[in-house]
């Protein structure tokens, strides 16, 4: 009886483990934070393929010359000339396959002052994100956000459950479909807090956007190696997508072995998707690598 219940506790971990575990034909880019000419239309779609676009970015801060944070009211920092409600409308009612989310936070303000996480209180921070969010999100027409904040002001628990409870109430009502968050690993505040934060409310967060180019310059077999460390210890049980940035030289390029180490992950099963920062800097290479994306995440299929 003993063996018998410890051979079915090994069973149902392995199978928990299989269903956290998979490839996914999901393909999801950053937009709009450097550039006021890209659009979503510039992007090669592939009608096979689940397509999430993420404006980067909403940040709480007074949109002005001298920004100061705002205690959670969002107010849109991206550039808006060509992803305006208008144009967000038209590409989903041409794409089906097409999603917009909103990314909350970045590294920068206008590329000049650093975004600092840093409410007054849990409740008031909450209260003020759920209004401006609820109303940009659907001024846009959005079905998500994704949490990017990469400096604080704050700890970890301030952090937690802000974060956690304005996801757990925008998708209670039904203002948001899904939730991602971009952690990347710097031994400091920024892992110790999404961990936090995956710990307590990993249940209500749907991707892991993990920021693998943050990391100095990678092989195949250390990218490789970063990745099942992020999905097996880290995060486990998340849906890790594997990601680029489309110019510079860090993590693994896409010119450089980036697809080799994604098809080595697709044969494992533990392709959860592929992101891209960002659609700005990759128009200058005719979206080469996002059609290449595209393609990959469909192998297998």
């Amino acid at each position: 009886m003993v063996l018998c219940s410890v051979f079915m506790a090994i069973l149902f971990l392995l199978l928990i483990s299989s269903c956290s575990a998979a490839n996914s034909n999901l393909f999801r880019e950053y937009i709009g934070a450097e550039s006021d000419s890209v659009k979503l239309s510039d992007v090669p779609i592939n009608p096979k393929v689940e397509v999430h676009f993420i404006l980067a970015f909403a940040i709480d801060y007074t949109p002005d010359n001298h920004p100061s944070p705002t205690n959670g009211k969002f107010n849109v920092f991206w550039k808006t000339n060509n992803l305006g409600p208008t144009e967000i409308a038209s590409v989903k009612a041409k794409n089906p396959n097409v999603k917009v989310a909103v990314s909350l936070g970045g590294d920068s303000v206008n590329g000049r002052n650093k975004v600092y996480f840093s409410p007054k209180s849990i409740h008031s921070w909450v209260q003020n994100a759920v209004s401006s969010l609820t109303s940009m999100i659907k001024q846009y027409n959005l079905d998500g956000i994704d949490i990017d904040y990469e400096h604080f002001r704050s700890d970890e628990k301030t952090f937690v459950e802000c974060i956690g409870q304005l996801i757990t109430i925008l998708k209670k009502s039904q203002t948001i479909k899904f939730a991602s968050i971009a952690p990347y690993e710097d031994n400091g505040p920024v892992q110790s807090h999404y961990l936090a934060l995956w710990k307590k409310y990993g249940h209500v967060i749907d991707y892991v956007n993990f920021q693998f180019y943050a990391y100095d310059k990678l092989s195949v077999s250390q990218f490789i190696y970063h990745f099942n460390h992020q999905q097996d210890s880290s995060y486990a049980g998340s849906q890790l997508l594997a990601s680029f940035i489309s110019k510079g030289n860090l993590g693994l390029p896409p010119n450089d072995g980036f697809f080799e180490a994604c098809r080595e992950l697709k044969r494992q099963g533990k392709l959860g998707g592929i992101f891209v920062w960002c659609a700005d800097e990759s128009k200058a290479f005719d979206f080469k690598y996002e059609q290449e994306s595209q393609a990959l995440v469909l192998e297998y299929v």
